[in-house]
């Protein structure tokens, strides 16, 4: 059965993605913008420039965070999780096995600084899990 036959949980979904977002603007804003500025090397002239476009990037991003709170709402149904613990352990496992080793990857052949990762990784550790039990619980 593919993922569009499911009865997945649109709202969930949506709001999900919402959610992520929201986590986003707040830990590369308010509580890590400075760290993860520093850790790029930007300059706060360079991140004015980088201002144009991003309307574009922000889109983009959402929809991808649709797409990941989709197939995590599908997974969820099919493993039949129905607890906040549950969904928070699907999200540390698949942050685990597919974000934090892709990313991983990534920085390996990039000339970025650890700090780069790390903060990335945090951000979807904590996104991952936030997700996992919204949509457990929706």
């Amino acid at each position: 059965m593919s993922l569009l036959n499911y009865p997945l949980n649109y709202l969930g979904i949506v709001v999900t993605a919402l959610v992520i977002f929201a986590i986003g603007a707040l830990w590369y804003g308010l509580l890590f913008g400075r760290q993860w500025m520093a850790a790029h090397g930007y300059t706060p002239e360079q991140l004015e420039g980088m201002k144009q476009g991003m309307a574009r990037t922000y889109f983009l991003s959402f929809l991808c965070y649709l797409l990941l709170a989709a197939v995590m709402d599908y997974l969820i149904i099919r493993l039949g999780i129905e607890t906040p613990m549950g969904g928070a352990k699907l999200g540390v496992v698949l942050w685990a096995g597919f974000v934090a080793t892709v990313g991983f990857t990534a920085y390996l052949y990039s000339n970025k600084k650890f700090a780069t990762w790390l903060l990335d990784a945090a951000y979807q550790l904590v996104f991952m899990v936030a997700a996992g039990v919204l949509l457990a619980v929706w």
